[in-house]
């Protein structure tokens, strides 16, 4: 069961780069869900997971560096983070065990209106005389005091209690936050990954969809390094969003931290249920975005084609059908694909884009009884019978084994001796006759 993140008290994680936010971020959560790296100001947008401590279901939130001295996407970054400060209910103050800096103490500064619901953390406390250095930080002036290393994991349980102990204390012990949220099924919940190169608008549009500025969006190719996810409900169904990092060639990948983000960016094809592979409509379909889309196909995924940014294009009459066909044309293997265009930026056409997504999902999950398949199938025998020459080739049935992604497998006494042609008949048959038509779908040839 999921419940509604809005609802949740927040656990934010605060400090200035490099002090291991991240790293704590992951052990609290129990997997790598945030990007850890040696480079200070990795983490650049607010990420969030549901924390479940006890009685209480807690969204726990990973928040960008503070920084003094800022350039480039810093502002965003620290103003992004000091936003989340305000709105938090409890804060993990990280700092690191072996010094404070000029930047921790301005920091501190910051922070003295929110004293109260601060837990300061000190962290990469791994060893005892690291711990005896703790007692320093006691002159700070909060109440809280709790060594780890997020990195080894020590004394992350007496973390998790004083958590809790300090909701329970600000908050009226009994409250069950956990408990009384409002849940949905995970099974109702339609995933949308948002997959594309640099600079597409898939923040935007990530933003534009849940209905707030939780991706940082700027012009500077790879701003989004994380992948970002958020909910939204449309036509009474419940929808989980992910923005991804902007996917490059290989070739162009120069550091450890786009690397990881690409391969982040990639693993959420498997967690979805349909990729908008967002396209720059000035720029037309690259051959990197090819690639995507058959890593797309290849794990039987729905595929939109979103043509971002059409408002910045020419009014041309026929100008759409022009794309689509010059896009059929280059790339057959979408041609079941939908392409539609739209503005993430004014929100034009995203209605069609959900409507869609809908038809989509739908298809992914439908299920044709093994009985009709037959009878579908002697029709297509009959219509068009099996291409061969002096050999006994034969169908002898066909099933549907799976749903989403969709799998069918077809029995027939001599595989060698199949024609791949009556192989793309079929396929054309399931998509025209069974109502596949959006969808990509496996059909395997087994010998029996």
């Amino acid at each position: 069961m999921l419940v509604d993140r809005k609802k949740l008290p927040k656990v934010a994680i605060i400090g200035r780069p490099n002090v291991g936010k991240s790293t704590l971020f992951n052990r609290l959560v129990g997997r790598r869900r945030a990007i850890t790296d040696p480079t200070p100001g990795v983490t650049r947008d607010v990420i969030e997971e549901v924390l479940r401590l006890e009685n209480y279901d807690f969204l726990l939130i990973d928040t960008g560096g503070y920084k003094v001295e800022r350039e480039g996407l810093d502002h965003y970054v620290v103003d992004r983070s000091l936003r989340v400060i305000r709105d938090s209910d409890i804060l993990l103050l990280l700092v690191d065990v072996n010094e404070l800096t000029g930047e921790d103490y301005t920091f501190l500064d910051e922070l003295r209106p929110y004293e109260k619901k601060v837990i300061l953390v000190v962290n990469k406390v791994d060893n005892e005389k690291r711990s005896q250095m703790v007692w320093d930080f006691y002159a700070l002036g909060f109440d809280t005091v709790i060594p780890i290393s997020a990195a080894h994991g020590r004394n992350i349980d007496s973390l998790k209690r004083e958590i809790v102990s300090s909701f329970e204390r600000l908050t009226g012990e009994g409250v069950s936050y956990g408990e009384e949220s409002e849940g949905f099924d995970d099974n109702d919940v339609i995933n949308i990954a948002i997959l594309g190169k640099p600079n597409t608008g898939k923040s935007t549009l990530l933003n534009r969809l849940i209905g707030e500025d939780r991706a940082i969006v700027s012009e500077i190719p790879g701003t989004t390094r994380d992948t970002i996810d958020g909910f939204f409900s449309f036509s009474d169904r419940r929808f989980r969003v992910v923005d991804t990092a902007g996917i490059r060639r290989k070739k162009k990948i120069d550091d450890n931290v786009e690397y990881y983000s690409v391969n982040r960016a990639i693993k959420t094809i498997e967690e979805s249920d349909v990729v908008f592979l967002m396209i720059d409509s000035e720029e037309g379909l690259s051959e990197q975005d090819k690639k995507i889309a058959n890593l797309v196909v290849r794990r039987g995924r729905g595929i939109i084609l979103v043509l971002n940014k059409w408002d910045k294009l020419e009014d041309i009459p026929n100008r759409l059908q022009a794309v689509k066909d010059r896009v059929r044309f280059l790339f057959p293997l979408l041609d079941f694909a939908p392409l539609l265009n739209i503005s993430a930026l004014k929100g034009d056409g995203l209605k069609k884009l959900l409507n869609t997504t809908l038809r989509l999902y739908r298809q992914l999950n439908r299920r044709i009884e093994t009985s009709f398949l037959n009878e579908k199938l002697r029709e297509w025998l009959e219509e068009y019978p099996l291409p061969v020459r002096g050999k006994n080739v034969k169908i002898r049935y066909a099933t549907q084994v799976s749903v989403n992604p969709i799998k069918f497998v077809f029995f027939v006494n001599n595989k060698r001796g199949f024609p791949t042609v009556y192989k793309r008949y079929l396929e054309n048959k399931i998509r025209r006759d069974l109502g596949f038509s959006l969808v990509p779908f496996e059909l395997e040839v087994k010998q029996s």
